[in-house]
This record gives C-alpha cells, sequence and structure tokens, in this order.
C-alpha cells in the first residue's frame, strides 16, 4: 500500500447571498430561508471576523452584538440572526436575559470540540470562509450535530459538507482515517453515535486486509501501517483487531502487530530487574522489594489503565498456536501477576504459554513472587517465600506435557529442548537459599524418564543448591541425588563428581561403578568388532554371553564389597559411640578406677591383658582393611 497523497485540507466558503426584490427596502434587507427565518443581511455584510480580548472573543462589526454565549472558559459575543438562520438549537431554546451576576446570556455544557470548534461554527454561520482538515472534521461533524445545522434551515449546511467530507476524503485515506479516529478520542459519546469510529475502523481493517492479501506471507512491509496501529488507543486498536480476524488475516500478521501494540504501550519488567538472579540473591530481592514499593505507590487510575490493556489484548489473541512467541506470553504474564488481572486470564496466558513452552528462555521463566492483590509486592508473611514463582512454572510445563500427550507424536527435539530448558531453570532458581528441597526435587522429576539424553545440566542444578544449601542433611541430600541418573552423565561430569566432597559417598560409587561399566562396554564393544571380522557370527555371539555372565559376577562382587564396607563403617560408628559415652562418664569413676589398680584383684588381670591386645589388634586391622577399601 503506497501512503496517500490525497489533499487533507479543503476551503469550504459559505456566502450568504443577497436577494434581489423590489419590494424590500435596501437598506433593511431581509432574506426569507425555508420560510422559517428573515436574517438581516446587514449582520453578514458588515462583520470582518474575530477578536480575542483576554478570554472573549468580539465580533468584529458596526452592529452591536446582541448574544453572549460562553464554552468553557471562553465567551463569544456575537449576534443571534445569523446563529438563527443556521443552528436549530438556538432557535429551540429560549434565550433569557444575563442576570447581574453572570457575563453571558447562554452556556454551552459539554459541547464538542470546545471553543476551537465553536470559532469555527461562527465563522461558518457569518458567511466567512472556514479551514476543515482531518484533525477538525470529526469535532466539527459532532458539533454541527449538537447544534441541529440540518438541510430544513438551509441547504449546504454544515452537517451535509461535514459528512461530505468524511465520506469522500477522510475515508479514502490512510493517514487521514489514523488521524480522525485518533481526534475521536475526546468526542465521546457524539463520535461513537454518529458512527464516526465504527467507519474509521472498518475503513483501517480493510485496507490492511487489501494489503495483506496482495503481499501475502512477506512481513516487512506490514511494519510502517504497525506503526500507525501502535499509536491507537486500546479500544479501537481492539477493534480493528477484531475486523481482521473476521476477515481471516495471517494470524502471524496479527500477532506480531499486538506484539508491537504491547511493547508500546506496557512498561519492561527486565530492565526494571536487571540481572537478578544471577549472582546475588541477597542483594536482587533487596533492589526489587525497593522498585515493587515504589510501583505500589503509582497512581492506581494509571494500575487500571495497565490492567485494561493487558486484558484486551489477550483477549484478542489469535487462536493459533503460532500467532505470538512464547516470550510475549510470559511477559504478559508477569504483568498481568503485577498489575492483579482476573485469574483467568492468568491461567489463559499459562496454558498459551505451556503450548508453545520449548521455544522459551530460562530469563523468561524467571517469574517473581508477587502478593495477591497487591501491585507487584513482594510475598511477606512468617514464612519464608523464594524469590521466584515456582507454582507457576510448574503448571506451565503441566500444560506443556498435556498438550505433548494429546498430539500423539513421537518427537523427540521437544522433550530434549524442554529438558535443557529445565535444567537451566534449576541451575537459577537453585541459588535461592529460600527454595525448599520438596520444591525443587519435584520440579526436577516433573519430566519423563527419557526426555533427557544426558543428566550433566541436571547434576549442575543439584550442585548449585547443594552448594547454596549447606545445612542440608544427609538424608535430603541422598533423596536428592536420587533423581539424577548416574549412568547419563558425561565423562567430564563424573571426573568432577569424584572430586566433589557434597555429594553422598553412595552416590560417588554409584557414578565410579556407572563409568567403569561404560569403559567396558566400549572395550567389548571393539572386540567383538574385531572378533566379528575374523570369525563366525555364532562365536561372536557366545562370547558375548560370557562377558555379561562375567559382568554379572563381578557386579555381585561389588555388592558384596559394598555390604562390608557399611557393616564395618557401623561397627566403627558403635566403637565411636561407646568411646564417647566412656569419656563423659570418665570423671565420675577416676577416683574408684585408681583405687582398683593399687588392689590385688588389678594384678590378677595382668594376665588378661594379651587377649585385650589382640581384641584391639583386630579393631586395628578393621580399621586399616575400611581405609584400604574406602581408597579403593
Amino acid at each position: 500500500m503506497q501512503h496517500d497523497t490525497e489533499k487533507n485540507t479543503m476551503m469550504l466558503s459559505v456566502q450568504l447571498e443577497q436577494p434581489h426584490s423590489p419590494d424590500i427596502d435596501s437598506d433593511e434587507t431581509y432574506r426569507v430561508e425555508n420560510q422559517s427565518m428573515v436574517v438581516p443581511d446587514k449582520y453578514v455584510a458588515m462583520m470582518d471576523g474575530f477578536e480575542k480580548k483576554e478570554h472573549s472573543w468580539f465580533a468584529m462589526s458596526q452592529i452591536p452584538t446582541d448574544l453572549s454565549i460562553q464554552v468553557q472558559d471562553i465567551t463569544f459575543y456575537v449576534h443571534k440572526y445569523p446563529l438563527l438562520s443556521r443552528c436549530a438549537y438556538f432557535g429551540r431554546i429560549e434565550l433569557q436575559p444575563p442576570k447581574s451576576n453572570s457575563s453571558y446570556d447562554l452556556k454551552l455544557d459539554n459541547f464538542p470540540g470546545g471553543p476551537e470548534i465553536f470559532e469555527i461554527i461562527l465563522k461558518f454561520c457569518y458567511g466567512l470562509q472556514i479551514s476543515v482538515n482531518a484533525n477538525n472534521i470529526a469535532a466539527l461533524r459532532c458539533a454541527s450535530e449538537f447544534l441541529e445545522m440540518t438541510e430544513a434551515l438551509e441547504d449546504g449546511n454544515l452537517i451535509t459538507k461535514s459528512e461530505a467530507f468524511f465520506t469522500f476524503v477522510v475515508l479514502s485515506s490512510w493517514r487521514d482515517s489514523i488521524t480522525v479516529l485518533k481526534s475521536c478520542e475526546t468526542l465521546s459519546p457524539w463520535a461513537e453515535n454518529l458512527q464516526i469510529v465504527r467507519r474509521c475502523c472498518d475503513t483501517i481493517a480493510w485496507k490492511i486486509s487489501r494489503e495483506t492479501s496482495v503481499v501475502g506471507e512477506v512481513i516487512n512491509g506490514e511494519k510502517w501501517w504497525f506503526d500507525d496501529m501502535a499509536t491507537l488507543r486500546i479500544d479501537y486498536f481492539t477493534r480493528i483487531i477484531t475486523v481482521l480476524r473476521v476477515k481471516e488475516v495471517d494470524p502471524g500478521i496479527i500477532g506480531s502487530c499486538i506484539v508491537q501494540y504491547g511493547e508500546k504501550w506496557l512498561p519492561s519488567i527486565e530492565s526494571e530487574r536487571g540481572e537478578m538472579g544471577r549472582h546475588n540473591y541477597v542483594r536482587s530481592e533487596l533492589q526489587w522489594n525497593i522498585i515493587s514499593g515504589m510501583r505500589g505507590e503509582r497512581d492506581m487510575g494509571q494500575t487500571r489503565e495497565q490492567r485494561m490493556i493487558i486484558e484486551s489484548l489477550v483477549s484478542i489473541l489469535p487462536p493459533q498456536k503460532d500467532a505470538v512467541s512464547c516470550k510475549f506470553l510470559l511477559k504478559m504474564l508477569k504483568m498481568a501477576m503485577l498489575y492483579s488481572a482476573s485469574p483467568a486470564l492468568i491461567s489463559e496466558l499459562e496454558k498459551r504459554a505451556g503450548f508453545v513452552l520449548e521455544s522459551a528462555d530460562v530469563n523468561d521463566l524467571l517469574i517473581p513472587s508477587y502478593a495477591a492483590g497487591d501491585q507487584g509486592k513482594i510475598l511477606n508473611s512468617s514464612e519464608e517465600q523464594t524469590m521466584h514463582n515456582i507454582e507457576v512454572v510448574q503448571r506451565i510445563l503441566e500444560y506443556f506435557l498435556l498438550y505433548e500427550q494429546q498430539q500423539m507424536q513421537q518427537q523427540q527435539t521437544g522433550p530434549l529442548a524442554i529438558s535443557k530448558l529445565l535444567d537451566n531453570y534449576l541451575a537459577e532458581i537453585a541459588r535461592d537459599p529460600k527454595l525448599p528441597v520438596t520444591k525443587f526435587q519435584f520440579l526436577a522429576q516433573s519430566l519423563p524418564e527419557n526426555a533427557r539424553a544426558c543428566h550433566d545440566g541436571l547434576y549442575r542444578a543439584i550442585d548449585t543448591y547443594l552448594k547454596t544449601h549447606p545445612s542440608l542433611s544427609d538424608h535430603d541430600r541422598r533423596k536428592l541425588c536420587k533423581v539424577m541418573n548416574c549412568g547419563k552423565l558425561s565423562q567430564d561430569a563424573c571426573v568432577h563428581v569424584a572430586q566433589n566432597d557434597r555429594l553422598p559417598l553412595r552416590t560417588i560409587i554409584q557414578v565410579l561403578f556407572s563409568e567403569q561399566v561404560k569403559i567396558r562396554a566400549t572395550t567389548q564393544g571393539k572386540s567383538e568388532t574385531e572378533i566379528a571380522d575374523n570369525s563366525e557370527r555364532e562365536n561372536g555371539g557366545s562370547s558375548t554371553a560370557k562377558e555379561i555372565k562375567a559382568l554379572k559376577i563381578e557386579l555381585e562382587k561389588v555388592k558384596t564389597q559394598m555390604a562390608e564396607v557399611q557393616r564395618d563403617y557401623s561397627e566403627l560408628q558403635q566403637d565411636y559411640q561407646k568411646q564417647h559415652i566412656k569419656h563423659r562418664n570418665s570423671s565420675a569413676w577416676t577416683n574408684g578406677w585408681r583405687k582398683f589398680r593399687k588392689s590385688a584383684l588389678f594384678h590378677a588381670k595382668i594376665d588378661g591383658e594379651e587377649t585385650d591386645e589382640n581384641h584391639n589388634r583386630k579393631i586395628q586391622s578393621r580399621r586399616g582393611s575400611f581405609r584400604r577399601r574406602r581408597s579403593a
């Protein structure tokens, strides 16, 4: 579509004709209009314009004015007859003489367009030249309707002229239609009742649909009208998008237009939060609380306006899955929670984000925890709250898994992409010192077992959580590490696990054993290849069965050794507890022990010292054996 080159301004020249009647005196010439009003032409002949003095306008004429009209804070001093000849409104009301405490005869409340438009109408009534363009045509049309400037008084009255200009000039131009639609924002309800808004919206939607049908799938050509659409008020924008959806315009084009409108009118949370959640959670939480408090002090009118924009944009989103990106949906979700939108709207955004979750980024999922009803304020209660809203992400993930299950498609790319995204998200939220281990573990094991081809990302998240929570009990550590499959760790991850003292001993042993099994399987795979090149398949099959049997025997040996290690460990722990109790009670029987050594009974026990020494040697031998096994 090319920009319109129509002439945006029309000069309307209205001259009152001089009647030629021999029956009327030339000094007092009158004209009969529709046999309803006789207007002296001298008011027109001697009118030169208007002169402004402070807050008043005076008709420049040799004939004194006989009517004062106030529009807002401006008072116009004019003559009655020119107005009565064109405006049925003034002929219908009874003009009362001004009171002593007022300086006007008539006050026009809620006049469309204000004093500027009333001045143009006065010039029209006096027969002077007026300028009509896209900026004032809507106000002139509404004002002429307000003053009842119909054809019943005179042919070519202002209603007819303004309607013709709007229909044939404005609606044929894209730029003028946008300008008129924006000017209607202050003309409610006149612009709505006169169908000015509807006709502009329909015309704009028709031009867009015609352009998109010609251009096709090329979206670069629509950028220029995206900018114009973003300047409209939200209710006008919504009406145009609704018409475009009815005309079956490409959902991707509609979605792109909605995204650009949202980026213009909705603030950015990411710019306010900065790089929160990446380095210092304590510092980030303090910064976010300060920002939230500043937002809470904003005007409630602005909050309602932002909420209305969010709800309107969500209501006109195309139902197609790829109409808008997941990034935009998650931004809308954050803003909806920030401005306390309806729960149904938030649920709808969560569902739509779940359908396209594989295209999201980890920063998009970092949704702060808001208090319901408190715009942007972090939850404050006796219980410790997490920095990010884990429950929302959990619901979005459930929607994604449900959608994948409904599709009944065996696509490996979706789950793999989701697993990487979830692991990166777990690594980010693991830095929160207030995150409970139950929430972290529940979210970590939300995906199916075959969704992760490699567990390196999950191990990184678990290790980050253990580093952030050093006071975690051994039971919780072992329970958390069970989420990870040691057989799906890379070689570099296994090396890191072997040197990681934050992990439980059982997890380290499992990782080392899994690595040993991988090495043996790799070696056996090479030998099988060589055997297959030089021998028959039967010999290769028999050797494979033997190797599997050998692996099973070795596995049983390792299990036996682990059982022995655990038994030795329990015995050592019992000895330690006994010695600890003995040390605590030593002060109570120290004196008695000294007396016992001096007695003859003590000398009789000397013979049994060798037996005690043998028992101590056995304990030391067990300890040495345990150390060797642990080092192995």
